[in-house]
């Protein structure tokens, strides 16, 4: 049964590998150059005082292509879940081979388990593969970022595409077992698995764990070290905050901001310091507007994960895919038992 499951599969094995080796090719290339440009910002931050603007043009240099790259693992991830899922069974019901297989020696599930776990496995593989390389590539970019909870750049980490591939691939078969046609079930696996890439990390992966919180006094210089003020609505936001005592910590809410008596600000003293501020030639981001709101003795209370809970979180959710995999794989091989003639 395992060398008509690998004969059934090689070739799927073979284009992966291929592909595999060519990407590892290309980040073993990108993890040099990498490495080239932040030992090159490190040597600006030792000979003159432009450190921090040396580290920010290092990151500036890599941001996109650090979104690439996790969005090319993840659709790849899809790719396997909708080109070795989805056809698994769903191409053998749709040819009628199946009769001729479930008339064998070997039984539906022993058939289902042998084949689903092969692909299972040849999927773990080349998603621990890419990752680790990922991970070894973009590792100066990620350190110096102090970004790694990012919604996208998690899940092409470390553990976390292992979880995902496993999960993919398995999603793929039930969605074929179902359907029992194959370019339907390729096209529903591909939607299905991309809209619970989007779900997961908004509704599942901030309640992994229970959140701390922090009440924040927002000065003029917290003002001035975020990242934006505002809102499309106008309303008294800011986003980008960094936690002085946890710089790596992943803000998973923030407060509008804040009075002395917890009441939201007024919006419209908010714009005023927006737009038309006291001119007090403070310097910074936003210069007399951070002056403006230091004054008015706001804060926010902040939700947050500490950096130290990185690899829980990678842990936690790999386990969770892993869990729906397993409960996707245990009603496939009951279905194929009880309801499929």
């Amino acid at each position: 049964m395992i060398w008509l499951a690998w004969r059934q599969f090689r070739w799927q094995a073979l284009t992966a590998a291929v592909a595999t080796v060519l990407a590892a090719a290309w980040l073993l290339y990108l993890g040099g150059d990498i490495r080239d440009a932040h030992s090159a910002a490190l040597s600006s931050c030792r000979t003159r005082p432009g450190c921090p603007q040396a580290m920010a043009d290092f990151q500036a240099r890599y941001r996109e292509t650090m979104l690439y790259i996790a969005a090319g693992l993840g659709l790849g991830l899809a790719l396997l879940g909708t080109f070795w899922g989805g056809p698994l069974v769903a191409r053998e019901l749709e040819a009628g081979t199946h009769r001729l297989v479930w008339n064998q020696s070997v039984t539906r599930r022993h058939w289902l388990a042998t084949r689903l776990l092969l692909t299972v496995l040849a999927a773990a593989v080349v998603a621990a593969i890419v990752s680790a390389l990922v991970t070894w590539a973009a590792s100066p970019v990620d350190k110096s970022g102090g970004n790694r909870f990012g919604t996208i750049l998690f899940g092409s980490r470390d553990i976390a595409p292992i979880g995902y591939a496993v999960f993919a691939v398995t999603l793929g078969t039930v969605i074929g077992l179902l359907v029992r046609r194959t370019l339907p079930a390729i096209a529903i696996t591909l939607a299905a698995f991309i809209a619970i890439q989007f779900l997961v990390p908004n509704l599942v992966r901030p309640h992994l764990m229970p959140a701390k919180t922090a009440t924040m006094p927002m000065t003029t210089e917290a003002v001035n070290h975020a990242r934006n003020l505002g809102s499309v609505t106008g309303g008294p936001v800011i986003g980008g905050i960094t936690l002085p005592d946890e710089p790596d910590a992943w803000i998973s809410a923030t407060s509008p901001l804040l009075t002395s008596d917890d009441r939201p600000l007024s919006t419209a003293r908010f714009n005023h310091c927006l737009s038309s501020p006291p001119k007090t030639g403070t310097r910074g981001t936003f210069g007399d507007t951070a002056a403006c709101l230091g004054k008015l003795n706001l804060h926010l209370k902040i939700t947050y994960q500490p950096a130290t809970r990185y690899w829980t979180f990678q842990l936690l959710e790999t386990a969770f895919y892993l869990l729906l995999s397993a409960l996707l794989a245990t009603f496939a091989l009951w279905r194929i038992r009880r309801h499929l003639n």
